[in-house]
């Protein structure tokens, strides 16, 4: 087949769809991956060894100011839907003619079309063009059941749903919905249930390690596992600096808040404050990963490594925990490599990511960004026990067994392979 895949976000939103969609190259298809990246350019010099066809669009959305006032306003707010529209305006609007465009040009190539849930132009473009549709949702969190809700409560979930789906089309539809209006197409019913997920095949890009599978969930909605990749070009080795620092001691503590990392000087000081003084609170080794740490006046030492950046897959497993920001990608690659997490969560999806862990016992209460202190980390960090370990590897060994992107592949094949009647 002819495969269409579009994603939007930052580094943890285009790194599994790079995945997937090598993964269905190398199964025989034709693919081709559209990218927009919100915060950064890097993926225009990516390059895909199977052959999948890449193109970058409207990247990056914002620059970094926008990114940096939008990411501090995120985490001021307690309502998520409040959170949601911002981050719809901010974040997608300014790309959203680009988007669409390539979306329907996509449509127009493709047999089957597969997007990220954020990306409603292409649950458009293809209802428009008559096409089959998946959409992959990097977590559990939006998928209704009477069984679970994203909070911790007792009772009342099947009601607490219907308000959620209330609240969400209420804050969300009219994005959709005006673009429905251009092509003379009737609105969404319902924003959840008809546009992030798919009546056709939702992917769940979780691993049953950490997404359990609530028996009242439609057969089109697939728990496929973490989408995992090796080793991208773009996110590089480790650093002979790294080596030597894990070399000289303990195994630390890595301490990195993703693409929610602020670059601007100012910000990206306070950040550093903060993790650099829990660091020191709570007597371990640490390696904080931040921009440009010597611009803001931190220099490395015996205790602390100061870092750009550093692949995920490779130090991870080379640490004693992960202080985090609750990311999808973030989450699921501490977890696979075996490490207990400390979640410093900026918005309600990451909250999910955090009580997610802590259920399993991989991980303590956790943290909001909004209120975090350097003594409120340090404690998280010194209250890692044994036990977690153990539990984390447990998890991690579970989870290696997994195959995320062939599963996925698998059930894309039996749902909409060549010459099949019922795609």
């Amino acid at each position: 087949m002819k495969i269409g895949l579009q994603t939007w976000g930052s580094h943890g939103d285009v790194r599994p769809f790079v995945a997937l969609a090598e993964g269905l190259q190398l199964a025989g298809h034709e693919v081709t991956l559209v990218i927009t990246c919100v915060d950064s350019d890097a993926y225009a010099a990516l390059s895909s060894p199977p052959g999948v066809r890449l193109r970058v669009v409207a990247s990056p959305v914002i620059d970094q100011a926008e990114v940096e006032r939008l990411g501090e306003a995120a985490a001021r707010m307690s309502n998520p839907f409040a959170q949601l529209k911002m981050l719809i305006e901010g974040g997608f609007l300014p790309a959203e003619e680009a988007i669409f465009a390539a979306s329907r040009q996509l449509a127009e190539e493709s047999d089957l079309l597969i997007g990220h849930f954020f990306v409603y132009p292409l649950q458009i473009a293809a209802e428009r063009a008559g096409k089959p549709y998946a959409t992959v949702l990097l977590s559990h969190v939006m998928v209704p059941s009477a069984y679970s809700y994203p909070l911790p409560l007792p009772f009342g979930q099947r009601w607490l749903w219907r308000f959620t789906q209330w609240a969400l089309h209420r804050a969300a539809s009219p994005y959709p919905n005006r673009l429905r209006a251009q092509l003379n197409m009737p609105p969404s019913g319902d924003m959840l249930t008809e546009v992030w997920l798919s009546t056709q095949m939702t992917l769940l890009a979780v691993s049953p390690q950490i997404c359990e599978r609530q028996p009242d969930w439609p057969s089109s909605i697939q728990v496929t596992g973490f989408l995992d990749m090796p080793n991208m070009q773009l996110e590089g080795r480790l650093t002979e600096a790294v080596e030597a620092f894990l070399a000289a001691g303990g195994a630390p503590v890595y301490m990195t808040f993703g693409s929610w990392t602020p670059r601007d000087i100012p910000h990206q000081t306070e950040n550093l404050q903060l993790l650099t003084q829990a660091a020191r609170l709570s007597g371990r080794r640490a390696i904080i990963q931040t921009p440009d740490a010597a611009a803001c006046g931190f220099h490395s030492d015996q205790q602390i490594l100061y870092v750009s950046a550093s692949p995920h897959h490779l130090i991870f497993p080379r640490c004693a925990a992960v202080v985090h920001h609750g990311g999808a990608g973030t989450t699921q690659s501490t977890t696979l490599a075996g490490r207990p997490s400390i979640v410093v969560a900026n918005i309600s999806e990451q909250e999910h990511w955090g009580q997610e862990l802590r259920r399993l016992g991989i991980a303590g209460k956790l943290l909001r960004r909004r209120s975090v202190t350097a003594a409120r980390l340090a404690a998280r960090i010194r209250a890692l026990r044994p036990a977690m370990q153990i539990k984390a590897a447990a998890v991690a060994h579970a989870m290696a067994q997994e195959n995320g992107v062939a599963n996925a592949v698998r059930v894309i094949n039996e749902k909409f392979g060549v010459g099949r009647g019922d795609a």
